[in-house]
């Protein structure tokens, strides 16, 4: 880039390119030009030029306000949206590496899709008829989460007279009310943190809560608390199974206190989804789940500190509607969604799913 160049146009052009592409992501790194992702694989967008010190910077600073860039100079890092042309929403983090300011930037569909357009399992209708009860959606990063977290919101604004307040940071897909009341919370704009908006939501007579993402133990002490008291919740969490998320959990206490929250989450938990997005064999992604609903056997599983023993309970149990990660993967390569490769490459236990196919 020059000199003279006017880092808002160069910002538009790069952005219309992503969602013309239908790039999930944008990056700005110095050294590079810049780079989108698309089906899972990285590009750069053709005839452009590596980004300088100056030029990551100035595209950086072009998305943020005077205020972010204030908080960004002194955090060093920033989580915030940013809305293209009235029409189209990112969520983007500004970082710092080896000095230079980097940005990633994740393109926000334009319209929540529905549990069956993204190709999940029936098994979650189970979460969305629930009034009350502590659900979990969790997977690796960029895994989809939030996409599905969303689904499961808008089915309840579809079909039930609610109030569904959320919490995020920053606000990533916007609902548009239907049967519910829904008021969206942002970190930083509406609130200072998830811990504080969720104590002050007990006093704003919610039906439904959603917590973008547990990320500290008062978040999930209240959190757990809101679900015991008769709300139903629907938050995230970075694992990669369910009996590992509910480890998560209950590790984040002090020893003195775990007892009592494997108690809790022993009759709050309603279920756990934890999901893969893969590469399908025809173009774009699809997603493999593994399904856990809370029963007896889970509870007295949890309450026992035998979670180990979660994913037998799993596998014995399909036909009250839970799914083990494996057959989940298996019937993807069965129905010629995804290769065998990929599958395994997913698959916690590879033996075992080569068994399945």
């Amino acid at each position: 880039m020059s000199e003279s160049t006017n880092y808002q146009q160069a910002l538009g052009k790069y952005l219309a390119a992503t969602i013309k592409k239908e790039a999930s992501d944008l990056h700005f790194c110095v050294g590079y030009p810049p780079i989108i992702r698309v089906n899972d694989s990285l590009w750069a967008i053709p005839g452009e030029q590596k980004l300088s010190a100056r030029d990551g910077q100035g595209l950086a600073f072009s998305l943020m306000t005077q205020e972010q860039q204030n908080d960004f100079v002194k955090n060093k890092e920033i989580d915030f949206s940013y809305a293209f042309q009235n029409e189209h929403r990112f969520r983007v983090n500004v970082f710092y590496q080896k000095g230079f300011v980097s940005a990633a930037l994740r393109l926000i569909p334009d319209r929540i899709r529905t549990l069956k357009e993204l190709n999940l399992p029936l098994a979650l209708n189970h979460f969305i008829e629930a009034t009350q009860g502590f659900v979990m959606v969790t997977g690796p990063s960029s895994h989809g989460k939030s996409t599905t977290l969303a689904a499961l919101i808008d089915s309840i604004n579809h079909e039930r007279c609610d109030h569904i307040i959320t919490i995020e940071d920053p606000i990533e897909y916007i609902f548009k009310p239907d049967r519910s009341v829904i008021e969206q919370r942002e970190l930083n704009s509406d609130t200072y943190a998830f811990d504080a908006a969720l104590k002050s939501v007990f006093r704003q007579d919610p039906d439904v809560i959603m917590v973008g993402e547990m990320r500290d133990l008062e978040t999930m002490s209240t959190a757990l608390t809101a679900a015991e008291t008769g709300h139903l919740v629907f938050t995230t969490l970075h694992t990669n199974s369910a009996a590992q998320s509910i480890h998560r959990i209950v590790d984040s206490f002090p020893a003195e206190q775990q007892t009592q929250i494997r108690s809790q989450l022993s009759t709050c938990l309603l279920g756990i989804v934890s999901q893969r997005l893969m590469p399908r064999i025809s173009g774009g992604m699809v997603p493999a789940c593994e399904v856990l609903y809370n029963n007896f056997a889970v509870g007295n599983l949890i309450r026992e500190n035998k979670i180990h023993e979660i994913p037998l309970i799993i596998e014995t149990s399909s036909k009250a509607g839970m799914v083990p990660l494996n057959k989940s993967l298996a019937a993807l390569v069965k129905a010629k969604e995804i290769t065998l490769e990929t599958a395994i490459s997913y698959s916690l236990n590879p033996h075992e799913l080569e068994t399945l196919v």
